[in-house]
C-alpha cells in the first residue's frame, strides 16, 4: 500500500513538473491580464464614450452615456474579483471532494502555488 502513496505522489509532481510552463502562462499572465487589464480598459472606454457625449451637449446622450459607465464600472469590478471568486470556490470544492487513490486531495493547489 505504500508503494501506491508512493507512486500517487511521484506522479502528482510529474503532473506538475509537466504542466508548469502552462501554470506560469495562466497564473503570471493570463489572470493579471484579465484582471487588472480588463477593468482599466472598460474604465477607460467609458470615460471616453462620456466624454464624447459632454462635448456633443445632447443631454440625452449624456445621461446615456452616464448609464454605459456604470455598467462598465459594475463589469470591472466584477471581472476584478472574478480571479478571486474562482479561486475560493476551487478551494472550497478541492477540501469537500473525495480524495484519490494516493490520498491527495489539494494537488492542484500545490500545483499552483509551486509556480514562481
Amino acid at each position: 500500500m505504500n508503494n501506491l502513496v508512493l507512486l500517487g505522489a511521484q506522479a502528482s509532481t510529474d503532473i506538475c513538473q509537466n504542466i508548469m510552463p502552462l501554470l506560469s502562462v495562466v497564473k503570471k499572465g493570463v489572470f493579471p491580464l484579465v484582471q487588472i487589464g480588463i477593468p482599466i480598459l472598460l474604465i477607460i472606454l467609458g470615460t471616453i464614450d462620456l466624454g464624447k457625449a459632454v462635448i456633443s451637449s445632447d443631454d440625452k446622450e449624456v445621461k446615456a452615456a452616464q448609464t454605459r459607465l456604470i455598467k462598465r464600472l459594475i463589469y470591472a469590478a466584477i471581472i476584478f474579483f472574478i480571479v478571486t471568486i474562482v479561486s475560493l470556490v476551487l478551494g472550497i470544492v478541492a477540501t469537500s471532494s473525495d480524495s484519490d487513490v494516493s490520498g491527495h486531495t489539494d494537488d492542484w493547489r500545490s500545483c499552483w502555488n509551486a509556480v514562481k
